[in-house]
């Protein structure tokens, strides 16, 4: 079964390949990335049975004929946050003048893409806010997803460096810790979810899937790599609507 994810759903999806392949006897086979990637991936007629990209992304395709309508489920709210390297200092994170001296001082900022990633474009839009886009350019590096920038930021032995991406390609990541999620005045929680392709050969299959990631039974993983829950948003994970 193929599946295009968006990289802040990649640990949870992986965690759950050996619990869907003994379930159904079914292999999950992944592409991961930045969302805009994936959309273009599923435009371009990749195989797809089953997708995890943004909520607002997944309604959007459902509209296009792209994605089956009423398939979709939530898997939880992922707030945009702050990393570095594990047994790093840790960087005061509670305002936004405390965002932009750590910003300010970091020997290199590790972004997912800028330009197609929920993570990356909020990210280039905080660097603009708080002027300093033209002083830290020199020291970005952009990666096609947050959990490739973040294992570059677990392999860089240069001390002060810095991460930005969703907080579940943070804590999924090992090598590097959490600081916290991004001072309030900038803070970016994004609702992500599972929908069932129009296109799937396997529709029973899939929807297996999405009932495996976005329900009870993996309620507490989620919670585990940084997936919140709010009161419109039941136990098993079906979007209100």
């Amino acid at each position: 079964m193929n599946i295009l994810c968006a990289g802040a759903a990649q640990g949870l999806v992986k965690a759950l390949q050996g619990v869907f392949l003994e379930l159904t006897g079914a292999k999950v086979e992944g592409r991961f990335g930045a969302v805009g990637a994936m959309k273009e991936a599923l435009l371009a007629g990749e195989p797809c049975d089953v997708m995890i990209v943004t909520e607002a992304m997944i309604s959007s395709l459902q509209a296009d004929g792209r994605l089956a309508p009423g398939s979709e489920a939530a898997l939880g709210r992922v707030r945009t946050g702050i990393a570095v390297r594990a047994g790093d200092a840790v960087p005061a994170m509670a305002s936004p003048d405390d965002l932009k001296a750590a910003l300010l001082a970091a020997s290199s900022i590790y972004l997912p893409d800028m330009q197609r990633s929920t993570a990356g474009i909020h990210c280039s839009a905080v660097l603009v806010e708080l002027g300093i886009a033209e002083a830290v350019s020199s020291r970005l590096r952009t990666f096609p997803n947050g959990g490739t920038a973040m294992r570059e930021l677990a392999a860089d032995r240069h001390p002060g460096a810095i991460g930005c991406t969703q907080v579940t390609e943070i804590r999924y990541t090992p090598g590097v810790a959490l600081v916290g999620a991004l001072p309030e005045a900038f803070e970016l929680a994004t609702v992500y979810a599972a929908a069932v392709s129009a296109a799937t050969r396997q529709p029973d299959l899939a929807r297996r899937f999405v009932e495996l990631i976005a329900g009870p039974r993996s309620r507490c993983l989620r919670e585990q790599g940084g997936f919140e829950f709010t009161a419109s948003m039941p136990s098993g994970g079906r979007l209100p609507g």
